[in-house]
């Protein structure tokens, strides 16, 4: 249940690069980000909310689930955790999330050898 919470952003790193990398060039980037989890044993519950709008993913932890990338299309993957760390293998990205001093961590990277690295750290509220 260590993740199971609400969190506000505190900071980030690379977002505008990263959105250009999967292209999203021109998605807002000035908006506060609350991310709330809501674990049950494996089935989570994941949204985030910016002003005016929402999204969410639930999934299962051992399964391929349905879910919704950044882009808004809806794919296939797995759902792992591993050590308290969920991971995503997205066709244009990997996800993961994990907590680090209890501070929600959630990093993005492209593929590739100039892949970038999306960081983003929001404190529990």
């Amino acid at each position: 249940m260590a993740l199971a919470g609400k969190y506000e952003l505190e900071s980030e790193e690379n977002f505008e690069e990263f959105l250009g990398a999967i292209g999203l060039p021109k998605a807002k980037t000035d908006h506060k980000v609350v991310t709330e989890v809501v674990q049950d044993g494996n089935n989570f519950t994941w949204t985030q909310t910016i002003p005016n709008y929402s999204w969410s993913n639930k999934f299962t932890v051992g399964q391929d689930c349905e879910l919704t990338t950044m882009k808004g299309a809806k794919v296939n993957a797995p759902v792992t955790m591993e050590g308290g760390k969920i991971s995503v293998p997205f066709s244009e990205y990997s996800f993961t999330a994990e907590i680090i001093e209890d501070k929600l961590v959630m990093i993005c990277r492209t593929p590739g050898e100039k892949g970038v690295t999306f960081k983003r750290v929001s404190k529990r509220i």
